[in-house]
């Protein structure tokens, strides 16, 4: 299982986005593909058509993941540890999300990403 930031997801329904090949190779491997409900939400804000939520929506097998009690206080602890800076919100909920599913996340924008990886993140 590979959890996706936003970025993923919009590749997986924009046509020739450099994101298809990787994408393609993990699903023809077997791999499975999630996304939390936090990315979701970036995702389904778009611009995006009805069509891509419907074909993300199967390609992913709705595959949405929660963020419930668990991932809120991992988020937090994030949040804390790497500076309380503005704008790194929503990433601290997309890593922890990924981090109580014992799952790598695929992110475009790893830079965002680097800070969570001491807490416990894996970046794929």
């Amino acid at each position: 299982m590979i959890h996706l930031d936003t970025n993923y997801v919009i590749g997986l329904v924009t046509a020739h986005s450099p994101l298809q090949p990787i994408l393609n190779g993990w699903l023809q491997a077997g791999e499975s593909l999630a996304v939390s409900a936090v990315a979701w939400s970036e995702f389904l804000t778009g611009p995006v058509t009805q069509q891509q939520v419907r074909d993300a929506s199967a390609i992913l097998e709705s595959r949405v993941v929660v963020f419930g009690v668990f991932e809120a206080a991992i988020a937090a602890r994030l949040y804390n540890q790497t500076g309380r800076k503005r704008g790194t919100r929503t990433d601290c909920f997309i890593a922890a999300t990924a981090i109580c599913a014992r799952v790598p996340l695929a992110t475009d924008n790893p830079k965002h990403f680097l800070p969570f990886v001491a807490g416990g993140l894996q970046l794929i």
